[in-house]
């Protein structure tokens, strides 16, 4: 096992990748940066996860399917909100806009059903969506797998000015 200051330096070089990346890395993917086993690095986020929690800081670190990523704290999500009004990177790509439009339009929809639609994984576009809580998860298929359903979040409604999902525009009439 490394060394204490050789841990707060670990902690550090993870914290820089998990920040710069912006998404989620997998701990094999840290371990290669820092040339250190999965093992010793899963050891290391788990620690760091627990020093997010035990701390008061303004960020934790988030685990999925073995992929890691830095978030804001909930409890401090309505003084972001403050900061992001007014700040023009709020926009959606072109990926995150067709992926709402179908998880809109067909929901309760899975992952796999929407990289069908899309011809590309969704991956990344779920995740941002989810984020900013304008699809959650509702649920799971009760096929082998349970793949999640997504919908959309009143926060969507309220996003586009909607009172609920009959308002939505019928996609008949939106083709011409």
């Amino acid at each position: 096992m490394k060394n204490s200051v050789d841990k707060n330096r670990y902690f550090s070089i993870i914290e820089s990748l998990l920040f710069v990346s912006g998404e989620s890395l997998e701990a094999k993917q840290i371990a290669s940066i820092i040339k250190c086993s999965v093992e010793f690095t899963v050891n290391l986020l788990n620690e760091m996860n627990i020093m997010y929690r035990k701390n008061c800081r303004g960020i934790e670190l988030l685990r999925d399917n073995n992929r890691y990523r830095l978030v804001t704290k909930t409890e401090n999500s309505s003084y972001v909100e403050k900061l992001l009004r007014n700040n023009s990177r709020q926009a959606l790509s072109q990926a995150s806009l067709e992926t709402l439009a179908i998880v809109a339009y067909k929901q309760p929809v899975t992952r796999m059903d929407i990289d069908e639609i899309r011809g590309v994984k969704s991956d990344r576009a779920i995740s941002t969506l989810t984020e900013r809580k304008l699809i959650k998860e509702n649920g799971r298929l009760n096929v082998p797998g349970r793949p999640i359903l997504y919908g959309t979040t009143e926060e969507f409604l309220r996003c586009f000015g909607l009172k609920d999902l009959s308002d939505i525009p019928n996609l008949d009439s939106l083709i011409v």
